[in-house]
């Protein structure tokens, strides 16, 4: 980071987890499932995940600017969860979709001995597919989880 600056994701995942909790509202998280998460992989649905991260639904939920960490129950089994900062695609309400979202991060990848960082997305779109036809191009869509 230029400067030795720590970035603003963190600060803002943890003021618009804030701002829901706040308004009665229940603070979900978007992410883009990654080598570096622990998640229950059964619930991971095209490489996302979507997580409730009301106080009710977790125990132990800790924000820093490196990770999300917490403990929650999927389908009554205790596990313990973590979502690297750069995994987060978005924080929002469950009950009004409002929040804020984020483009994924890229990871670096360190060639052994020759020094030099090769940038590839966390999340592998798939469009290495070559077809003769166009794609359609789909609106992004939001889905409430209940």
């Amino acid at each position: 980071m230029a400067d030795g600056l720590i970035p603003t994701k963190p600060y803002l995942v943890r003021a618009i987890h804030e701002w829901c909790v706040d308004n009665g509202f229940t603070p979900h998280l978007l992410v883009a499932v990654n080598a570096q998460c622990r998640v229950p992989m059964a619930y991971v649905k095209d490489g996302e995940i979507v997580l409730n991260l009301n106080y009710s639904a977790t125990k132990d939920l800790h924000i820093d600017n490196d990770a999300i960490v917490f403990s929650a129950r999927f389908g009554g089994v205790s596990q313990n969860l973590y979502v690297p900062m750069g995994a987060v695609k978005g924080v929002f309400a469950r009950e009004n979709g409002q929040g804020m979202f984020f483009e994924t991060v890229l990871e670096a990848n360190i060639h052994a001995g020759d020094g030099d960082a090769v940038l590839k997305p966390i999340v592998e779109p798939d469009s290495n597919k070559k077809t003769n036809a166009t794609p359609a191009k789909k609106k992004p869509t939001l889905t409430i989880v209940k």
